[in-house]
C-alpha cells in the first residue's frame, strides 16, 4: 500500500478541524427552536486556551484556562446559540462526560469534574419559537451533540451556527484545515453570527477569499472585488436590524504538543482570522471568543527553532479561522428572513 506524503499548506484530507488527530465533533440541533449545540472534544484530554476580544462575550469556565491555575487539560470545548440560555448546554456535556468517568480527579471520592469550557451566540431574535418556559432545550441538546461525536461534521445550518446570522447574510457552522511543514496539522471551526459582514459590499467576494483552497468558498476568484473599499464599515452589517443578534465564537486545533502559554499564544494569533473574514469585528456588540486546543499527538522540538514552529501554527491558524468563517457563511442555507449566500450570489 502506498502512503501518501501530505502536502504542506494543504487542506488535510476532510478538510475539517477533525483532521487534527483525536479531535470529533459533535451537533445537536432544534429546528423548531431555530438553535443548536457543538461539542469538540479530544479522544483523552487536551491543553486548552482561550481569547476573548469581543465587547459582549458569555461564556463559562474560562478563568480555568488561565496558566497560573491547576487544570491545564479540558474533556471537551462547548459551542451553543440561546445566549444566555444556551450556557447550560455544557452542563449536558458535563453530566454526560461525568458520568463516562471522564474528568479531573476529585480526591478520594468516585467522582470526577470535566472541565468543559463553552460560549455562547446570541440567535434568539431569529423566528424560532422560543417560548420554553422553564425549561431551555440546551442542557438536552449537549447531551444529544456529545452522543453524535464523529469524524464527520455537517457545515452550514447545523448545530450552533444553525440559527446564526452574518451580517445581512445567513450565517452557519464553517470548518477547514492545513498541512503545516513537518506534517503538523492545524484545523478551525467557527459558529459565524457576526454583527459585521463577511462579503466585501457591491459584490459576492468574501472577505477571507484570498486564503481560499480548494474552491471551499465556491471559487472566489470568479468573483472580482470592488474598485475601492467602502469608507462605511457598516456596510452589509446588521445595523438595519438589532445590534444585539451578534457574536463569533470559533476553536482552533493542532497536533503539536504545545505548553499551556503556547496553546494561549496560538488563541491569540487566530483572533486575527476573524479580522481577516469578517468587516467590522470584535465591536461593543460581540462576543467574539476563540478556544485553541492542543491535543499532543507530536512533539515540538526542545530548541531553539521551536518558538518559529509555534508562530508559524499560529500564522496558520489565523488562516484556517479565516477560512471556517467564511465556510459557514457560504454552506448556509436561507432560514427565515435571513437569505443564504448561494441565494443572493450564485442562483
Amino acid at each position: 500500500m502506498t502512503v501518501q506524503t501530505p502536502v504542506p499548506f494543504a487542506p488535510g484530507p476532510r478538510n475539517l478541524i477533525t483532521d487534527v488527530t483525536g479531535l470529533r465533533v459533535g451537533q445537536a440541533q432544534d429546528d423548531a427552536v431555530r438553535t443548536g449545540v457543538t461539542v469538540i472534544a479530544p479522544e483523552g484530554r487536551a491543553v486548552a486556551a482561550v481569547d476573548v476580544r469581543g465587547g459582549g462575550p458569555g461564556t463559562r469556565e474560562t478563568d480555568a484556562l488561565s496558566a497560573d491555575c491547576l487544570v491545564d487539560e479540558i474533556d471537551a470545548i462547548v459551542l451553543s446559540g440561546g445566549s444566555v440560555y444556551g450556557l447550560e448546554a455544557a452542563s449536558g456535556v458535563t453530566a454526560r462526560l461525568g458520568a463516562r468517568g471522564r474528568g479531573f480527579a476529585l480526591g478520594s471520592t468516585p467522582l470526577v469534574a470535566p472541565i468543559v469550557p463553552s460560549a455562547i451566540l446570541f440567535d434568539l431574535s431569529n423566528g424560532g419559537a422560543k417560548e420554553w418556559g422553564e425549561t431551555p432545550p440546551y442542557r438536552r441538546l449537549g447531551i444529544e451533540a456529545m452522543e453524535a461525536l464523529d469524524a464527520d461534521v455537517r457545515l452550514g445550518n447545523a448545530g450552533a451556527g444553525l440559527g446564526a446570522r452574518a451580517g445581512a447574510l445567513k450565517g452557519g457552522t464553517g470548518s477547514a484545515s492545513v498541512v503545516a511543514p513537518g506534517g503538523f496539522v492545524v484545523g478551525a471551526l467557527a459558529a459565524s453570527n457576526p454583527f459585521g459582514s463577511c462579503v466585501m459590499p457591491g459584490s459576492g467576494r468574501f472577505w477571507a477569499a484570498p486564503f481560499e483552497k480548494a474552491g471551499e468558498m465556491g471559487d472566489q476568484d470568479s468573483f472580482p472585488g470592488p474598485a475601492h473599499l467602502p469608507d462605511d464599515p457598516y456596510a452589509e452589517t446588521k445595523i438595519g436590524a438589532s445590534p444585539g443578534m451578534n457574536t463569533t465564537i470559533g476553536v482552533v486545533a493542532t497536533d503539536a504538543a504545545l505548553t499551556v502559554a503556547e496553546t494561549r499564544r496560538l488563541a491569540m494569533m487566530a483572533q486575527d482570522g476573524y479580522a481577516r473574514a469578517i468587516r467590522p469585528v470584535h465591536t461593543p456588540f460581540d462576543g467574539d471568543v476563540v478556544f485553541a486546543l492542543a491535543t499532543g499527538s507530536r512533539p515540538l522540538p526542545e530548541d531553539t527553532a521551536r518558538a518559529g514552529l509555534v508562530a508559524m501554527l499560529g500564522a496558520l491558524a489565523a488562516d484556517t479561522l479565516a477560512r471556517a468563517v467564511a465556510r459557514g457563511v457560504y454552506e448556509a442555507e436561507t432560514l427565515g428572513a435571513s437569505p443564504s449566500y448561494r441565494e443572493r450570489y450564485t442562483r
